[in-house]
């Protein structure tokens, strides 16, 4: 898969790798043990990384810690705007998530309005001891108060750009672009 024109490619996989690798020990490091520890992908791109980072996870301590996958589109605040029928994917926790430290997992955080969808979607769920935010990317332009825990790159970003993250197991290749957002498209 080729970048839009006018675009930059940010990541690329060895980056993405030696990220996820660093933010794999950021957990460990901050949470010291991986009892009661979970991680939750944001579907869909967060639920690659999610899985990545609990192998990580596991080539470190030699234990794997649980993985979930969550759907935030009933929640959206921008629902009646995107689509009158969201198509609906599945939220696959199959584990407990009260008392657990939740790991919430997504590829870019940009104005804190998915993060907000995905809290309200887990809180449904149960009562997590903490919940966590780890990012591949963070674009800035925050909407609402949010900030992530583990970060894997900082990128400044005007508003009229993209931030096109690509994972092998959806796109068949890893990498990170920024690009320019077609006229007319917003």
């Amino acid at each position: 898969m080729s970048p839009p024109e006018k675009s930059i490619r940010v990541m690329d996989a060895d980056y993405i790798t030696r990220t996820l690798n660093r933010i794999a020990y950021e957990i460990l490091e901050k949470n010291r043990t991986l009892k009661d520890l979970a991680l939750v992908g944001i579907r869909s791109r967060g639920v690659p990384l999610a899985r990545r980072l609990a192998e990580k996870l596991k080539e470190i301590t030699g234990t794997v810690p649980p993985v979930g996958e969550l759907d935030i589109n009933l929640y959206r605040d921008d629902l009646s705007r995107i689509a009158y029928h969201p198509v609906l994917k599945t939220t696959e926790i199959p584990f407990d998530i009260d008392d657990k430290v939740v790991v919430l997992v997504d590829d870019v955080l940009f104005t804190g309005r998915t993060i907000r969808s995905a809290l309200n979607a887990l809180m449904d769920l149960g009562r997590p001891s903490w919940v966590q935010l780890g990012v591949l990317v963070d674009r800035g332009h925050r909407e609402l108060p949010v900030r992530a825990d583990y970060i894997g790159k900082n990128v400044a970003t005007s508003k009229s750009q993209d931030v096109i993250v690509h994972l092998a197991e959806l796109d068949k290749v890893d990498e990170v672009v920024i690009a320019d957002t077609p006229e007319g498209v917003s």
